[in-house]
């Protein structure tokens, strides 16, 4: 008896040895692992889930939350800039809605505070989903099913714009995506990354690109200019904080992106003016670093990026309630 207690003893300080050493790995690191999310209301987030799917919120009756946040490709259209409404070019390359509540603010221009305010942005924007908050208010509170869900998370059949973007914002703050390669390294799996991720990181590192891309999303926590040393040349006219602010001084000042899921959110920057990781990494080593990375260098940083590719949503896709005679009618062509 008093072996088989000691020998326990023994196996739990070796595992309390292990995680706590893990613990300090982590702690030591600039970037953290990302944590599965447990929903605060599962019920608003299924109902947010809905509704990011919906078509319907849009004029057309054709573009949802999920044609240019689309969850089968990183949360991202993986196209230039977004299209829009009648086929419109949109302003700007539209960021990844994964791990997207990590962000300081939503936006490259960080103009919303916050995923509800973001999500209330494109239903009325004419470049966009091309609708109002009003029809699009119209639409949902037409529907039985939806005002039955409405009733059992908000407590009242009532539907508004206020409500609809609540819950959709809570269903965005379950994108999040654990279980990457370099978490795994950095909870204490020495043998997570191979000599090249594990060189590219380091490279990452020290070459001073943790500045901006650290914490848990490896981004989104703050506002830098596009290009330090270098101008970074463009033909997009947004002019990054300074759309918000008015103040010259913000021109070209935008979000730091997250790096999370790089691999899958191509094109990059807010132009979408880098096809490739590799063509990404070499003009941000000359433009913000002042570095020429030569091409060993770029293939092990790029190394290590993919390594952030992390689980993906998984989850059974909504069944959306059917229209009605009362539910507004779709205008794909007005």
């Amino acid at each position: 008896m008093i072996k088989r207690t000691l020998t326990v003893s023994l196996l739990s300080l070796s595992l309390g040895a292990m995680f706590a050493s893990a613990g300090v790995m982590a702690a030591n690191e600039p970037i953290q692992p990302i944590k599965a999310v447990t929903p605060e209301n599962a019920d608003m987030a299924e109902l947010g889930k809905m509704l990011f799917f919906d078509p319907r919120l849009s004029k057309s009756g054709f573009i949802s939350c999920n044609s240019c946040h689309n969850l089968s490709m990183g949360g991202t259209d993986n196209i230039t800039t977004s299209i829009g409404h009648k086929w419109q070019q949109g302003p700007i390359n539209a960021p990844t809605v994964l791990n997207s509540s990590m962000n300081l603010a939503q936006f490259w221009d960080g103009r919303a505070k916050d995923l509800k305010e973001q999500a209330a942005g494109p239903i009325a924007n004419p470049k966009e989903m091309a609708s109002t908050h009003e029809i699009a208010e119209k639409v949902v509170a037409s529907m039985p099913q939806y005002r039955e869900r409405f009733k059992k998370v908000f407590g009242s059949d009532e539907v508004t714009i206020d409500r609809i973007t609540t819950a959709i914002a809570q269903f965005e703050e379950t994108l999040v995506t654990p279980g990457s390669k370099f978490d795994k390294w950095l909870e204490g799996d020495k043998n997570a990354l191979n000599q090249d991720e594990l060189e590219g990181y380091n490279l990452f590192k020290g070459s001073g690109c943790v500045q901006c891309h650290n914490g848990p999303a490896v981004g989104g926590s703050s506002y830098q200019k596009m290009g330090v040393f270098k101008p970074y040349e463009t033909k997009n006219p947004a002019a990054g904080r300074m759309d918000v602010t008015g103040n010259e001084a913000d021109r070209n000042v935008f979000k730091v992106p997250t790096l999370r899921n790089i691999e899958l959110t191509y094109p990059y920057f807010h132009d979408g003016g880098a096809a490739t990781l590799e063509q990404a990494v070499e003009t941000m080593g000359r433009i913000q670093l002042n570095r020429e990375f030569n091409k060993d260098e770029v293939s092990k940083i790029v190394a290590f990026l993919k390594t952030l590719t992390g689980d993906q949503p998984d989850f059974k896709l909504p069944i959306l309630p059917p229209s009605n005679n009362d539910t507004p009618r779709s205008q794909p062509y007005e």
